[in-house]
């Protein structure tokens, strides 16, 4: 590799967890680096083999940015959720070789590395090299901070007497969220602790970056800046909204029609009338849960479009096979920003992932809540408590007991009862946040100014780190 020196064109190197939830994300800043920063600026995204073919190949790549891959040394995106802790385990071990000899062979060395939180071995390597490196975490600001003070919080033994009080007797900055909340992460020990040493090494970057608006989550963004050395900047939301009429990344199992026949069924439908269902991509529901929701959404009346992936034709065949007039469709894939911004969307039935939470906020859309584990009860609690944009279908995440059809139906028509004086409380709430989310990524809105102060900070990285040499 090349040493940098003072003419060394800048040159930011942004490697994502291999996850969806992460990879998104990271193309979408690389995207808006590649737009901000001075030419001939090189954003370079590295990819593993499977993950450049799951995002559509080279020739997906965002405008400015370019693909390096790394070998398929990890398991495979398909069935990671079977077993999370070998794949972990691999992520945080057998990356970091291959990307330290990648950045040996680049032409253009690095100047800067953007590296997601939970690859905290690129902070080392970094430091290594005499690269700045740069954090970005992919999940809220206010779990950051849960995780970041963990030692703060009651042992385990001391907990389950204490899983009704909130963080904030323990943690500054902390509003409704329980230590209740993070039980269902808590049961999964290696998880947990690979969770927590990523959090502590990425204090050691330069720079913290986060996917929130400094709007939705003040306390906790001041609380950080407050604790940390490094600069923390909240750059969100890190959503697709600059691309709504236009989608770059696939799915292994992406269909086409789909987005098309969604799209015709959402203008045939009156406004706000529609609930758009999805629970994720990657942790599974079980089949009678699901069989459930089905259930519980026909006998409730209200028409829904839902995104069921690897069980959508099974649910079509149990929701219409019988005959009948269904209250909606089930596809596998539709472009779920595009969606959620469509008139005829009153409602959105998620499992609260923060991406997902971050769209139906900026798409000002009220929330039916049904968390599974790790952040996704913490992202609950802001939306239905802190935020006042949603209700809880169900709220302990540990729990079991599969949600009958006959809640499902009174919930879901709760929500979209457009006359009710919940649903009229709830959807002004989250209009409100819709425009704090939609001005904060507009010129001289918190976001957008962090962002370039973002960039001034890599521009400026490239002159010091060409000094090291």
């Amino acid at each position: 590799m090349a040493a940098p020196n003072a003419t060394t064109t800048l040159h930011v190197i942004a490697v994502p967890y291999p996850g969806r939830g992460h990879v998104n994300p990271m193309l979408i800043l690389s995207r808006l680096l590649a737009a901000r920063l001075p030419p001939p600026a090189v954003v370079t995204v590295v990819l593993t083999e499977e993950w450049l073919s799951l995002v559509g190949g080279p020739a997906a790549a965002p405008p400015g940015v370019r693909f390096h891959t790394l070998p398929n040394v990890i398991p495979s995106e398909n069935g990671r959720a079977a077993d999370i802790v070998k794949f972990m385990e691999a992520v945080y071990t057998k990356l970091e070789e291959p990307f330290e000899k990648l950045l040996d062979e680049l032409d253009t060395p690095a100047t800067a590395i953007v590296a997601d939180t939970y690859l905290p071995w690129v902070v080392d390597v970094g430091k290594r090299r005499g690269v700045p490196v740069c954090s970005l975490y992919t999940m809220s600001a206010s779990f950051f901070s849960a995780l970041l003070n963990y030692d703060r919080l009651p042992g385990e033994t001391e907990l389950a007497k204490a899983e009704g009080e909130l963080l904030s007797k323990y943690i500054p900055g902390h509003g409704s969220i329980r230590l209740s909340d993070l039980s269902s992460f808590q049961c999964l020990h290696k998880p947990l602790e690979l969770a927590l040493q990523a959090v502590s090494k990425s204090t050691e970057a330069q720079c913290l970056l986060f996917t929130s608006a400094y709007e939705l989550e003040p306390h906790i963004i001041s609380s950080l800046r407050s604790q940390l050395s490094s600069q923390v900047l909240p750059i969100g939301p890190i959503i697709p909204y600059l691309t709504l009429q236009q989608t770059n990344l696939k799915t292994p199992s992406h269909d086409d029609d789909d987005d098309d026949d969604c799209l015709t069924f959402l203008n045939s439908q009156p406004q706000s009338s529609v609930l758009y269902v999805s629970l994720g991509s990657f942790l599974p529901v079980s089949r009678s849960q699901m069989d459930e929701i089905a259930f519980g959404l026909q006998e409730s009346n209200v028409k829904f479009l839902w995104v069921a992936r690897d069980e959508s034709s099974r649910l079509r065949e149990m929701i219409v096979g019988g005959g009948g007039d269904s209250n909606g469709m089930v596809v596998t894939w539709c472009d779920q920003l595009k969606v959620l911004c469509h008139p005829s969307i009153g409602g959105f039935l998620t499992h609260c992932g923060w991406n997902s939470t971050m769209e139906g906020i900026f798409a000002g859309v009220p929330m039916l809540i049904f968390p599974i584990v790790v952040d996704q009860p913490p992202n609950g609690r802001l939306v239905v408590d802190e935020w006042e944009a949603g209700v809880w279908l169900r709220e302990d995440a540990k729990s079991v007991e599969v949600v009958g059809r006959k809640k499902v139906a009174e919930l879901v028509k709760r929500v979209m009862d457009l006359e009710g004086d919940e649903s009229r409380e709830m959807r002004k709430r989250v209009v409100m946040l819709r425009e704090a989310c939609r001005s904060a990524v507009e010129e001289g809105g918190s976001s957008t100014v962090n962002l370039n102060d973002f960039v001034e900070f890599l521009i400026h990285a490239k002159e010091d780190t060409a000094k090291i040499f």
